[in-house]
């Protein structure tokens, strides 16, 4: 347990309906029986953890605001340690002169992420559920709340966990083996060890698979509006955003480089790309754009491809459709509040999905949602979903990953069992930095740099 009692103002800095400061620290229940007082006359150091009072907060001058004051016990809190919560009303002055008072009364200022921090160095949680703290309160939706819950209630550690314990299983049999290779003590004949070098091998392909999805739901799903001129992506764009982001005339190419929105589609955050018209061209500004069009259509992880219902298929359309058809795409037939002249055959046929809007009009704007959601649908989460939620995380995991299959090649190859062992000693490593077991004070540092203060 630390000595020092720390403090910090755990809710947003601006006037709300309640704010709330948070002590941690051996004198933590000692220090706010000097700020706060109950309406029962009760001290909050004569009370059990996880209860709470009613009555007044002070300093120097008086009291200045009513208050509920929570007490946690060590080690049952979230640091581990002696915790306070004092809700008080939102506004900023009160809660920075509560803060102050603390200050006065024997507290000192939190640092960044120092609450979380101690939590971590007290073993209430891992480095790995540390860090999903913070996916967890930035999470702008539902699915990214979700994996950044699994994270932080252990998952991603109970599966490392079980991964380190075959691999340590697996080091003791071949530590016996070579000890005592006239004793018939374990099985390490090569069979034995490529079936279980290969599951381990497998659960961790599993981890760095999910990888891709956990990015896709933290950072957005990539998507590029394309098609050809005048066809109505800028139209639709704005019809996503909720606003005229992009600018939309009878011109053609007017739309010369990307434009970028984010925007909410169900549970998914969309990074919308608005492109350049695809069609071959003179002018060589728009010849960039279109060139940056093309170049986002490769990338991006969903597409919406755009034609011009009113007329005829050109030869940039038929291209677009061949080049998108076997891609994630959602093909949208725009301007069906004017007469059809599209050949429909030969896109409906060519997609999964195709919808029928009006833009311009916002018709068929549920039914884009509907289809937008149901391409995304392979990145949605199970609930038993395992999701790393960082490139650190997912670096150890590639490391410890490529010491297994190097093991698993040189069991297949009939090696001495001891040489398997050093590998499978420096997948045990890249796996013990991924729980934060032996992560280096510089890594600590840097996570718990990017916390918020307060927490």
């Amino acid at each position: 347990m630390a000595a020092d009692t720390i403090a910090a103002i755990s809710t947003a800095a601006f006037p709300s309906a309640v704010s709330l400061v948070r002590l941690s620290g051996e004198n933590a229940i000692e220090i706010a029986d000097k700020l706060f007082e109950a309406k029962s006359g009760k001290k909050l150091s004569e009370i059990k953890g996880y209860s709470a009072l009613y009555g007044s907060v002070f300093d120097k001058d008086g009291a200045f605001d009513n208050a509920v004051a929570l007490v946690f016990r060590a080690p049952k809190s979230y640091t581990g340690e002696n915790v306070v919560e004092i809700t008080l009303h939102g506004g900023l002055y009160l809660s920075r002169r509560l803060l102050r008072a603390a200050v006065e009364a024997g507290a000192r200022l939190a640092q960044a992420g120092e609450f979380t921090r101690r939590a971590y160095l007290n073993g209430k949680m891992s480095l790995s559920q540390a860090e999903s703290v913070t996916e967890l309160i930035s999470a702008e939706g539902s699915q990214q709340a979700k994996a950044a819950l699994a994270a932080t209630e252990g998952k991603i550690n109970r599966e490392s966990q079980e991964i380190r314990q075959r691999i340590v299983t697996l080091l003791g049999q071949i530590s016996a083996y070579c000890d005592y290779p006239d004793e018939d003590i374990v099985d390490v004949s090569r069979e034995t060890l490529v079936n279980e070098i290969t599951q381990i091998s497998n659960q961790l392909a599993a981890m760095t698979d999910g990888f891709e999805r956990g990015s896709v739901i933290k950072n957005g799903v990539d998507t590029a509006i394309v098609g050809g001129v005048n066809v109505g992506k800028s139209t639709i764009m704005n019809l996503l955003s909720g606003y005229e982001k992009s600018i939309v005339t009878s011109i053609a190419g007017t739309t010369r480089d990307i434009v970028e929105d984010t925007v909410r589609v169900g549970d998914f955050t969309l990074r919308l790309s608005d492109t350049a018209g695809i069609r071959k061209t003179e002018d060589k500004v728009e010849s960039v754009g279109v060139e940056r069009a093309r170049k986002r259509l490769e990338s991006a992880a969903l597409i919406l491809a755009v034609f011009d219902g009113s007329r005829e298929l050109s030869k940039d359309d038929l291209d677009l459709i061949n080049d998108t058809a076997d891609k994630n795409c959602v093909a949208v037939i725009n301007k069906t509040d004017l007469e059809s002249r599209l050949d429909e055959s030969k896109i409906v046929g060519r997609y999964h999905k195709t919808v029928k809007i009006s833009a311009k009009n916002g018709e068929g704007a549920e039914l884009l949602s509907a289809a937008i959601t149901e391409a995304l649908d392979k990145y949605k989460l199970s609930s038993d979903a395992l999701t790393l939620v960082n490139e650190r995380q997912y670096d150890c995991a590639v490391r410890a990953k490529k010491e297994i299959d190097s093991a698993l090649i040189s069991a297949k190859e009939g090696q001495h069992p001891d040489m398997l062992g050093i590998l499978l000693e420096e997948a045990l490593r890249a796996l013990s930095e991924l729980s934060g077991e032996s992560a280096t004070e510089a890594v600590v540092n840097e996570i718990f740099s990017k916390f918020c203060v307060g927490k």
